[in-house]
């Protein structure tokens, strides 16, 4: 079974950087896509961004082109989320999903899911 495990999340203030991970449990030779996904207050989740494992390729939601960065790290089998100039309306639960040949922007149907991480970002 493979396990997703998301850390780095915190309070940080408006304009500000975090850093999210996203470690897969076992070897991700099983793991052909990933993505980013958050969920805020009274919202439905929605994608942020996704990265195919083999190859490097992004994608982006519109609301975080240009500030936020995937990219994943094969020797540690993990997975980043850069996020710059962060905003109040960046504040959510941060969750990472991965799957063996599913690349789009359903939460659901992502194989395996994340348990999340907080980000609040103060004005």
């Amino acid at each position: 079974q493979v396990r997703l495990v998301e850390s780095g999340g915190g309070l940080v203030q408006a304009g500000g950087s975090l850093r999210l991970s996203c470690t897969v449990s076992r070897r991700t030779f099983d793991i052909y896509h990933m993505g980013w996904f958050r969920q805020a207050p009274g919202k439905e989740r929605e994608f942020v961004g996704g990265i195919t494992w083999s190859s490097g390729s992004t994608t982006y939601a519109d609301s975080v082109k240009g500030r936020f960065t995937i990219s994943r790290d094969n020797a540690k089998n993990t997975m980043f989320l850069q996020m710059n100039s962060l905003k109040p309306e960046d504040t959510a639960v941060y969750y990472c999903a991965a799957s063996n040949y599913y690349t789009g922007t359903y939460y659901t149907s992502y194989a395996w899911r994340g348990q999340g991480t907080q980000v609040t970002v103060s004005s």
